[in-house]
């Protein structure tokens, strides 16, 4: 509510599109705001939200979360490709299908496109989270309902499970997920999961159920390259009909890190204040404005700093490292300063290529995916690199 009728009035004016759109990007539900005054704010029962309802409510598929609107780059490609398959053959291809990469990269565009596409064909699709499937259950059970429960999830055509790996806090749900996934695979059913990890490091499964995601075909999605960033950031400006010019897109692309979300909610940002102010977005008003969303930036981090730490930390020969050895340490090395290269500066990936002597970029995303998937699964390696980031943070 706002204090005063004038106050209300000028909000619903300015204000209400934008906070819907908002809500819209975060929850996928588009809701109608109209802000009131404290004078006239007594909401009828009838009009008020049901907070329980929209956590347990499925099959919530936001309209814009299509293949057409996804942006495809080496980064993301085989999940995009293979979340396509089973959307045009469900049941058929690429089922069940297991999704995972860190957040904000587009695994949850990729399972509602999924949802979309299948629901255009006329199928049955249940779309939740992991916390939404979890409440579904725990309300059944009060109400003793649990038959309702299974006809729901196990009769639909497409079940889409967000956050998968949420889902191994209790033994009960576990157990209901598990016979879920059975029978749903035994009718042909088509099952597509996402997860923050994969299956192998999932914490708190039953050997069984891990067993079950081993089988699935797994796609992982990595930190975006440049170009594949500047890519979403047009796409983005197109879709919401945002005018950015060149030099903006690249500094954005450049500084607000791989989080995709967070890349479209500074755009939002930018989109706003151009609305409201009615002034054009130089790059020095983008970085004026972005500052307090901006990473903070590593100016004293170069390459030969990172070089020198990781060099002594890991006991291997500075100019090995830039080097074409194989040799099993000298590589782990070369490729956790790549990593750490591309954490800790603003330096681009064909910068990174070039310093190392690489052909393209396409060599640098490699090397930090090799990184990333021992991060994920080797505890004491991730330790290492956290060190190491630590240690040269520290000297920056």
């Amino acid at each position: 509510t706002a204090p005063n009728e004038l106050m209300a009035k000028f909000i619903n004016t300015r204000y209400a599109d934008k906070i819907a759109h908002l809500y819209e990007v975060r929850t996928g539900i588009k809701p109608n705001i109209e802000i009131s005054s404290t004078k006239s704010s007594k909401v009828s029962k009838q009009n008020q939200i049901n907070v329980k309802q929209i956590k347990t409510q499925s099959s919530i598929l936001n309209p814009s979360y299509t293949f057409e609107n996804f942006v495809c780059g080496a980064s993301n490609q085989y999940a995009f490709l293979s979340a396509k398959a089973a959307a045009e053959k469900p049941g058929v291809l690429y089922n069940p299908l297991f999704i995972y990469g860190t957040t904000g990269l587009g695994k949850t565009h990729l399972l509602q496109s999924v949802g979309n596409h299948c629901l255009n064909k006329g199928k049955t699709v249940i779309c939740v989270t992991s916390e939404q499937f979890m409440i579904d259950f725990t309300s059944h059970i009060n109400n003793h309902s649990m038959p309702k429960f299974r006809e729901k999830y196990r009769n639909c055509d497409v079940l889409l499970i967000d956050d998968v790996q949420f889902l191994g806090k209790t033994d009960k749900i576990q157990e209901e997920f598990f016979n879920t996934y059975n029978e749903l695979l035994a009718k042909n059913g088509q099952i597509v999961m996402t997860s923050d990890r994969p299956p192998k490091t999932l914490k708190g499964f039953e050997d069984r159920m891990i067993s079950r995601f081993d089988k699935a075909f797994m796609a992982d999605i990595t930190p975006p390259e440049l170009d594949t960033k500047i890519a979403i950031i047009i796409k983005k400006c197109e879709f919401d009909k945002i005018d950015l010019n060149k030099e903006v897109i690249n500094y954005i692309a450049t500084n607000m890190g791989d989080n995709i979300r967070e890349i479209e909610g500074a755009i939002i940002n930018l989109n706003v204040f151009k609305t409201l102010m009615k002034e054009e977005i130089t790059l020095d008003l983008a970085k004026s404005i972005l500052k307090d969303l901006i990473k903070e930036k590593r100016e004293n981090i170069n390459f030969d700093t990172i070089v020198e730490i990781v060099s002594k930390e890991l006991n291997i020969k500075q100019s090995d490292i830039k080097s074409k050895s194989r040799v099993t340490n000298i590589v782990e090395a070369r490729r956790i300063i790549i990593y750490l290269a591309k954490m800790l500066t603003t330096n681009s990936m064909p910068q990174i290529a070039n310093y190392f002597g690489m052909k393209d970029h396409s060599a640098v995303s490699h090397n930090i995916k090799k990184i990333n998937e021992l991060i994920q699964t080797n505890e004491i390696f991730s330790l290492k690199v956290t060190e190491l980031k630590n240690k040269i943070l520290t000297k920056g």
